[in-house]
């Protein structure tokens, strides 16, 4: 393990805690292409009822409940990402441990 895996972990974590931060506030740019384009043909929908003079209100569902998927993806992500950075310093902690056992200094 080196500080350069380390270094890429921690931007890689910075970078996905500002994704999570983003879709909490409710903006696109860190969705993928599916939830995207879900939002979109939610957004088309529930604009062409509310035009009709109807209810849009399964299109505002179908909003909250891609954004909450995308939420709970990029928090999945985020936690898969912490573990590995905890596996890479557990790892370097035995390595040293190891080392200085095996020597006389």
């Amino acid at each position: 393990m080196g500080n350069s895996d380390l270094r890429r972990l921690d931007r890689e974590i910075r970078v996905t805690t500002k994704k999570l931060e983003a879709v909490r506030r409710g903006e696109w740019w860190p969705l993928n292409g599916s939830e995207r384009r879900a939002m979109a043909r939610a957004l088309a929908g529930g604009s062409y009822r509310v035009a009709r003079g109807r209810s849009a209100g399964r299109a505002e569902e179908q909003m909250d409940s891609t954004g909450s998927a995308a939420e709970m993806r990029l928090n999945a992500e985020l936690t898969a990402l912490h573990g590995e950075r905890q596996r890479l310093i557990t790892e370097a902690a035995r390595a040293k441990a190891a080392k200085k056992s095996s020597g006389w200094f």
